[in-house]
């Protein structure tokens, strides 16, 4: 019995752990996330393959291709106190860089919420 009520415990810490990483990650909306990028000097990443990227971006973003094989290199090229913003085609690949950056120990984190498609029909 205090076996399992252990590891339920250690599960339930886990889950917590994990909703708490996610939470730290902002979602922010088109007209939140154009609005953050123009104040200033951000760490803008492009997390899409290198073909989507060259069919259009957002201007200064840096192309980081979600599935290439030095996706964590690159990234530890970055400040990792300075504010990074992340999107993709439509919400997927930046959620799950987002939740890889926060485990890698970056600070701030934010996500566009729908992607480049949601971007692109704010203007």
């Amino acid at each position: 019995m205090k076996k399992r009520l252990i590891l339920f415990f250690v599960m339930l810490l886990a889950i917590t752990v994990h909703a708490q990483e996610a939470d730290s990650i902002a979602l922010l909306s088109p007209v939140e996330f154009k609005t953050q990028i123009e104040r200033g000097s951000v760490q803008l990443i492009d997390v899409r393959t290198p073909e989507e990227f060259q069919e259009g971006h957002i201007v200064g973003a840096l192309n980081i291709d979600f599935y290439s094989e030095d996706f964590e290199k690159k990234f530890h090229k970055l400040d990792k106190e300075q504010p990074v913003y992340l999107y993709c085609r439509s919400g997927y690949r930046s959620n799950q860089s987002a939740i890889k950056l926060k485990e890698m120990g970056f600070k701030d984190v934010y996500d566009l919420e729908g992607g480049i498609l949601n971007y692109n029909q704010e203007d």
